[in-house]
Formats: C-alpha cells, structure tokens, sequence
C-alpha cells in the first residue's frame, strides 16, 4: 500500500484536514500506565463539501487517521453563497449554541477554535459566529454541523415549493 505524504499545511488529495482535537487517557494496569489517544478532526475540499471523524487508538497517527477516514465518510455539502452563508443559522447541540452569521467581502472568518476549522475546510471566506453554552470540542463541532444540515439555498426553496427559480424572484 503506498501512502501519500501530507505536506505542512494539511491537504492531501485535494483534502484539508485538520486536527481539532487530540486527547490523551491512561489506564492503570498492574505494569503501569496504558495509554491510548482519540483525535478530532474535519476534513474539506474548500468548495462546499466538509465532514468530521472521531478516532480512537493506542498510537496517536492511527487515532488520526482514523479520524481523518471517518471524516471523508461523513462528508456533507453546504451552500457557500459568494463566500459566505446564504442565511443566518443557529446550531444547537446539547449545552452548546453556535450562531453564525453571513458578512459582507472581505469580513474575513470570524470564530474561534473548531468552529473557524470547520468553516475554513468548507470553504467559507466571511463569516461571523458565536459560541454560547459549553465549550467542549466535540459538542461544538456537532452543534456547528447541526446548524450547517439546516442552511438552505434559493434552487432547494424554489423545488420544495414546486416552483422555478425565476418564479420565485417575479
């Protein structure tokens, strides 16, 4: 099996990958220690198409290759209108409540930490969101795919309604 190299900046085969979280646990043992690792991580092509995986293992790069192959599995496509959203949308995930917000050109991707990794692998320029509630990554991340299932662009309204787009605008 031959492997591709990765180069620094995370885009292997047209994917930017990036590692949200890596996360350490010991198990006590009679000979000490266990430890195993779980990794975090959205994967995107920048044009629309994102998605996040979860892995678990006793190494760290299978962990995040684990991640990282669940991640392309679970890929959704979202509406990227000019580089932001279409509308505003919240997300909502357990304790956690991720507002974002289209802006106008040039705003840039206002959001802090998995939220800004999410919207950057999607492919979004500007953009502005707030992270209310609980801070835990894996909550967040769910709670920002949660928000993202629920955008929707003019052509899905106009079919929904049975209508053609030129309709809809007269």
């Amino acid at each position: 099996m031959e492997r591709t190299r990765r180069d620094d900046s995370g885009v292997q085969d047209g994917y930017t990958e990036k590692l949200i979280q890596l996360n350490r646990t010991a198990k006590v043992v009679k000979g000490g220690r266990r430890f195993s690792f779980s990794a975090l991580t959205v994967v995107g092509d920048k044009q629309g198409h994102v998605g996040f995986g979860f892995g678990k293992a006793n190494d760290v790069t299978e962990a995040i290759r684990k991640s990282v192959e669940r991640a392309k599995r679970a890929m959704v496509t979202v509406p990227v209108k000019h580089g932001t959203l279409p509308h505003e949308v919240t997300g909502l995930y357990k304790a956690t409540t991720v507002y974002m917000k289209p802006a106008c050109p040039g705003s840039g991707v206002i959001a802090g930490g998995p939220v800004r990794a999410i919207l950057e692998c999607a492919g979004y320029t500007d953009i502005i969101s707030k992270c209310v509630g609980s801070r835990t990554s894996v909550n967040v991340v769910r709670a920002v795919f949660l928000g993202l299932d629920q955008l929707l662009d003019a052509q899905t309204i106009a079919k929904n309604r049975g209508k053609t787009l030129k309709d809809m605008w007269s």
